[in-house]
């Protein structure tokens, strides 16, 4: 059984006389511990009618690159032939997923749809279910908690919301239940097994380091929970290694289930600081999104961080690039630029990395509200994880979300500061440059700019 508090009916509609029950696919990019699709085949089964799916691809979809267009349908193609094989139909149409999901729902008895965050995602479903003809019924796959079941409201930090996740994480962490389906879709009514990637944007090419799909995800937290999870707290902060999950990415898609890697890892060590982060940082993230409008710009910040870096806007930078530059790893700063480096090339960067990452935009920007808007652009493009509730809260983190204040300092103001030192003292950071593969005598030496001189 669907816990209850998944579920929510997006309208007023009954279902109708139909073909088959239509799960509209777009965020939990999965044939497996998926909620919203054992829904759909519990309601056709009701019903007496097939399932069939479908996930609509929109080419110029906001931000997005190739290589998240690559990864994603690497997925895709898996998560479709599962499907195939379980007797569900599939259908992949190019246009704007709310056009392509009312195109395919005219035939069906009811539409499921699965969650979304984002503020255009929201909207998407809620044009669904007043155009619609049918009922139209969403169902929460993508958090281990439903993001409203945990709180009414914008939490402000970790330690607010960790105790209502965890009075409540029995309840909800528990096995997806697999519905046999009671009636199989015809096929030639409709599959599309052949999926071909749009273009995409050229400055980002398929990452060398992630290949998508379920079985990859799976694979990887294998790989994870023998080899690394013994050693993930105390490797969690020491980028040099390779003791993280990797499976943000995978968990962007949808193309892993939340619960699947909780329960997994419940079983190898109960008390992992991991699952502090999968299901507390992760949903509090969820959270941010959710009950803030306006999470992608600068205003979203507490009014203490606002205060605070307003009040140091004109201070003194020594260093000041453009974007380009960045983007580029065109500073003076070795380990940013190898982390920089290593997100253009893979789409991935330890989240420790991330932090330091982030602060040194802060410091290098002419003001905080560019910093803002130039980290959250370069996140949103390289990163195969970005434009997640994830990516913009651990943006808004650098400028003093879901943080609290600090000694107060020049550029900083009370938001809290990383420096290069800090980096040497608490791990192997060369390392970790010669890992990327990235540290040249140097640096970078000679491709930054003087503030003075700007």
């Amino acid at each position: 059984m669907i816990h209850p508090a998944r579920i929510h009916n997006l309208n007023d509609k009954p279902a109708r006389a139909g073909g088959f029950v239509l799960y509209w696919m777009q965020q939990s990019q999965r044939a497996e511990w998926n909620h919203a699709l054992e829904y759909a085949v519990e309601r056709a089964n009701g019903l007496g009618l097939p399932v069939a799916v479908v996930f609509g691809l929109m080419e110029n979809y906001p931000e997005a690159t190739e290589r998240h267009y690559a990864f994603m349908l690497e997925g895709l193609a898996e998560t479709f032939r599962t499907l195939e094989k379980r007797g569900i139909g599939t259908m992949l149409e190019y246009g704007h997923p709310a056009d392509v999901a009312l195109k395919a729902g005219r035939g069906a008895a009811l539409i499921v749809c699965d969650m979304g965050y984002l503020r255009h995602q929201a909207e998407w479903r809620v044009r669904v279910a007043e155009e619609a003809g049918c009922e139209v019924v969403e169902v929460e796959s993508n958090a281990v908690i439903p993001v409203e079941t945990a709180s009414d409201h914008a939490e402000y930090m970790a330690r607010t919301i960790r105790p209502k996740l965890l009075k409540r994480l029995d309840e909800f962490l528990q096995p997806v239940q697999k519905m046999k389906l009671a009636k199989r879709w015809k096929r030639g009514e409709g599959t599309a097994s052949a999926l071909k990637d749009p273009d995409g944007n050229a400055d980002a090419v398929s990452s060398p380091r992630f290949k998508g799909g379920t079985a990859e995800a799976k694979k990887r937290l294998r790989r994870f929970i023998s080899e690394s999870l013994s050693v993930y707290e105390k490797h969690s902060n020491q980028p040099q290694t390779d003791d993280v999950s990797m499976l943000s990415p995978y968990l962007h898609f949808g193309q892993i289930s939340p619960i699947y890697i909780a329960l997994e890892v419940q079983k190898a060590d109960p008390g992992s600081r991991f699952l502090e982060q999968l299901i507390v940082r992760r949903e509090l993230a969820i959270n941010f999104v959710w009950f803030t409008p306006d999470y992608d710009r600068f205003a979203c910040l507490p009014d203490w961080a606002k205060q605070t870096l307003k009040k140091h806007a004109e201070d003194k930078r020594d260093y000041l690039y453009m974007r380009e530059e960045l983007e580029q790893s065109q500073t003076h700063d070795p380990y940013w630029n190898a982390a920089m480096t290593e997100l253009r090339e893979t789409g991935f960067m330890h989240n420790y990395m991330r932090m330091y990452w982030g602060k040194k935009v802060l410091e290098w920007s002419r003001s905080p509200e560019e910093a803002f808007e130039t980290l959250l652009a370069i996140n949103n493009k390289y990163f195969l994880d970005g434009r997640d509730p994830n990516s913009y809260a651990g943006v808004a983190w650098v400028f003093g979300k879901h943080d609290t204040a600090w000694a107060e300092r020049p550029i900083f103001g009370k938001t809290r500061y990383m420096n290069a030192a800090g980096l040497r003292r608490k791990c192997d950071i060369e390392g970790y440059a010669e890992k990327a593969g990235v540290l040249r005598q140097g640096g970078g030496a000679g491709l930054y700019r003087r503030a003075a001189k700007v």
